[in-house]
């Protein structure tokens, strides 16, 4: 893939289509790598995994958890959700994401304390 941009959670992202409503993204975090954790200020998002194996940490208020990522599993963040992601060694995690409203810049990410320490790629 070669992205139009670098997400602020450090994942490679193409942009796909952007309507009124919302957008859509293809994004890929390299192999082994962890991504920045954040939270939307105003999107809600929904993956579907393509690709790849890794985990989410999501958190709301006092509900967290973890979820396995892997072809074939969806997943929601609503707006004001803590949450960061990682991709397992030796595979790329290729994920579709639709946000609503459209995505509407850098600011959109505020950095959040997360579960692990986030490393670069390679």
């Amino acid at each position: 893939m070669n992205p139009d941009i670098v997400a602020p959670d450090g994942s490679d992202v193409r942009v796909l289509l952007r309507l009124e409503g919302g957008g859509m993204a293809h994004f890929e975090l390299a192999p082994g790598k962890i991504s920045d954790a954040i939270r939307h200020r105003t999107v809600n998002e929904i993956w579907f995994v393509l690709s790849g194996r890794g985990k989410i940490w999501r958190r709301q208020e006092e509900r967290e958890e973890i979820v396995p990522l892997e072809p074939g599993v969806c997943v929601s963040i609503p707006v004001g959700t803590h949450f960061q992601f990682r991709a397992e060694d030796g595979e790329v995690l290729a994920a579709v994401g639709v946000t609503m409203p459209p995505w509407p810049g850098p600011e959109e990410a505020e950095p959040v304390a997360g579960v692990w320490s986030a490393r670069p790629s390679g």
